[in-house]
C-alpha cells in the first residue's frame, strides 16, 4: 500500500515544509498539502503530519521525518507478511 502522507499548511512555520519536500522526493509516496486538516489544535502546537490517516507528531521537524519513516517502514513490514484472513 502507497503511504499516503498529508500535510497542514498552517503548520509550516514548524518546518514541515522540508519534510514535505524531503518526501516528495520520493514517488512511491503520496504527499498532499491542505489548507486545513482540521486538528487546530495540534497544529498550533507542534509539527505534525497524517501518514494514512494516523497523527504524526514530534517535538521539532526532524524529529517528525523520522518518525514518519518509522511508521512507513513499519506499514512496509506488514505489507510484507500479506496476513491473508479469508
Amino acid at each position: 500500500m502507497r503511504p499516503i502522507i498529508e500535510f497542514c499548511v498552517s503548520n509550516m512555520h514548524f518546518g514541515t515544509d522540508e519534510v514535505m519536500e524531503k518526501l516528495e522526493e520520493n514517488p512511491d509516496y503520496d504527499v498532499i498539502e491542505y489548507g486545513c486538516l482540521n486538528n487546530c489544535g495540534l497544529c498550533s502546537a507542534a509539527p505534525y503530519a497524517l501518514v494514512n490517516g494516523e497523527i504524526i507528531e514530534a517535538d521539532n521537524a526532524d524529529k517528525l521525518y523520522e518518525l514518519i519513516m518509522a511508521k512507513i517502514k513499519e506499514m512496509e513490514a506488514w505489507d510484507a507478511l500479506d496476513f491473508d484472513l479469508d
